[in-house]
């Protein structure tokens, strides 16, 4: 059985330091929407991280 995951949505946003509780709280949330997030540091700007929406 092959997973498939879609990227729906990026968006680079102003770093913060809680900003991974959002996304915990979304994956726990949505999981079962097939919907999952994930929050990494822009690699060219270290004040920037980089949000993304999957369908999996």
């Amino acid at each position: 059985m092959e997973s498939k995951i879609e990227v729906l949505s990026t968006v680079n946003i102003a770093y913060q330091p809680d900003l991974y509780k959002i996304v915990d709280v979304l994956n726990r949330t949505l999981k079962h929407d097939n919907l999952m997030f994930g929050l990494a540091l822009d690699k060219e700007d270290p004040e920037k991280a980089v949000f993304t929406i999957y369908k999996t």
